[in-house]
């Protein structure tokens, strides 16, 4: 996983309340076994004007003109701006996976599902809880503002904005540490593979047995 410090990125906005993970990634995608691809079918039914099937080529589909993702003010954009309970519904993982893949590094938004918010983390995406004040601010100033950019300092656990104010965020100190050293739950375990090697040479030297297979 990619640790996540110190980042500057274009904002893009996604001004709806509510949006869900069959929203974020269409349950037609979810029959992947892979868990890589699904940044091109990030809001799919929004993105483009027909249907997405997995496998098919970006490039032959119809994309929708009028979406925020496909302005080409937004292209390139990192930070995903939202509205209040950003990735309700169903508790899918690949609802993250085309977060990231598609290239946005954090989330600024009042609120988010609780499933969602746990597996950003897990995923290297930094879901940011701000009043919604602030985050209509931001709003406006996205669209006032053509190539609005935001810095996101973890581990002074701001937001800065171009003019230098800065909003401060609360991230839980486990969560913190994992995204600035980049560990997801493999990561984590792998930090113990030396004693994990040598309990399981001991075992095997006393218990030989436990080494057959049938």
């Amino acid at each position: 996983m990619t640790p996540f410090t110190l980042h500057k990125g274009l904002v893009a906005p996604i001004d709806r309340e509510n949006v869900d993970t069959d929203a974020i990634i269409p349950k037609q995608f979810l029959k992947s076994i892979r868990k890589t691809g699904f940044g091109p079918n990030l809001f799919d039914e929004w993105r483009y004007l027909d249907k997405g099937e997995p496998g098919q080529d970006p490039a032959t589909r119809k994309p929708n003109p009028d979406f925020v993702l496909n302005q080409p003010r937004y292209a390139g954009a990192s930070v995903l701006l939202a509205r209040k309970n950003f990735g309700c519904g169903s508790s899918r993982e690949h609802a993250p996976w085309a977060i990231e893949q598609y290239g946005f590094r954090a989330l600024i938004a009042p609120s988010y599902a609780d499933i969602f918010y746990n597996n950003c983390f897990k995923n290297g995406i930094l879901p940011i809880v701000l009043p919604e004040a602030q985050v209509d601010q931001l709003f406006n100033d996205v669209l006032a503002f053509p190539g609005f950019e935001l810095t996101i300092d973890l581990e002074r656990q701001v937001v800065i904005k171009p003019q230098g104010d800065e909003l401060p965020f609360e991230t839980q100190a486990f969560r913190k540490y994992c995204l600035l050293n980049g560990l997801d739950d493999i990561g984590l375990t792998l930090r113990h593979k030396d004693k994990i090697a040598a309990f399981e040479s001991e075992r095997l030297a006393t218990k030989p047995w436990l080494a057959q297979t049938m």
